[in-house]
C-alpha cells in the first residue's frame, strides 16, 4: 500500500483498515510461531503497513 492510496482514504476508511491489517497481523504472527510461513517476509509487509496508517492517522490528529 502506497502513501498515496492511504491520504486519498478518508479517515473512517484508515481506522477500519487499520483493525483489519493489526488483526491480520496478529493471526500471521500466531501461525509463524506455531509452524513457519513459507514467506515470512508478509509479516514485514504488514507491518509496515501498519506503521504507514498509523503515521498518516497521527498527522491528521485523530
Amino acid at each position: 500500500m502506497k502513501m498515496s492510496e492511504i491520504r486519498s482514504m478518508e479517515t473512517a476508511e484508515l481506522q477500519e483498515k487499520l483493525a483489519d491489517l493489526k488483526k491480520s497481523y496478529a493471526g500471521l504472527k500466531l501461525s509463524h510461531a506455531v509452524t513457519p510461513l513459507a514467506n515470512p517476509m508478509e509479516i514485514r509487509k504488514l507491518r509496515k503497513n501498519i506503521a504507514r496508517l498509523m503515521t498518516e492517522l497521527n498527522q491528521r490528529g485523530n
